[in-house]
């Protein structure tokens, strides 16, 4: 999908007239054009499925553990620093940390990989915890491990500028997919590394 920067410059016109200002005055008549450019740059991750992510960032290495023993390695990368857009105001989601964690199965992900997957999934009308379901889709398409987490904590402008009004406020998901679901010495193991 392409995004339609001339109809989001037409829409922003709108909504300058919409709240009582003129698109046209000097300090404004390039702000449809400039907030155009800046969606289709913060909001590049929607003209990509998950498949196509997955296809993009596909960079892998060939795990030299025996594939034979069931491992319980895990390859933690933390306070990944990334943002996005909540879906049900457009407020931004700030001040993020993504944590991805996987037990190597058949292959080894790129470590900027998951960093890139991460900033990409972000760049979409989002939910937090979508943000955690489509990276570790995403990751275990690649890695073909069943066993992903992604812990993500932070702040959203809908709950710190609006509405409540309580800046500092932190919202913390998770989402555990196989053996992080299922197996509690290795969730406590992800949380031990997780909170060092």
């Amino acid at each position: 999908m392409e995004i339609d920067t001339k109809a989001i410059e037409e829409h922003i016109r709108g909504i300058l007239r919409a709240l009582g200002d003129d698109p046209d005055r000097e300090g404004l008549k390039d702000t449809p054009k400039r907030v155009a450019k800046m969606y289709k740059e913060i909001f590049n991750g929607m003209c990509y499925t998950n498949n196509e992510i997955a296809e993009m960032f596909n960079k892998t290495f060939e795990d030299d553990l025996s594939l034979e023993e069931s491992t319980n390695d895990i390859v933690i990368m933390k306070d990944i620093e990334i943002f996005s857009h909540c879906e049900h105001h457009l407020a931004l989601m700030y001040n993020m940390k993504v944590s991805v964690a996987y037990v190597p199965s058949k292959k080894v992900i790129g470590l900027s990989k998951i960093a890139r997957i991460a900033d990409m999934v972000g760049r979409r009308l989002q939910l937090q915890e979508r943000i955690g379901t489509d990276i570790a889709e995403i990751i275990q398409k690649i890695t073909c491990s069943e066993d992903v987490a992604v812990i993500i904590e932070g702040e959203h402008g809908c709950m710190t500028t609006r509405g409540i009004k309580k800046p500092g406020t932190k919202t913390i998901s998770t989402t555990l997919r196989g053996r992080f679901n299922t197996d509690p010495m290795l969730n406590n193991r992800l949380m031990m590394l997780y909170n060092k």
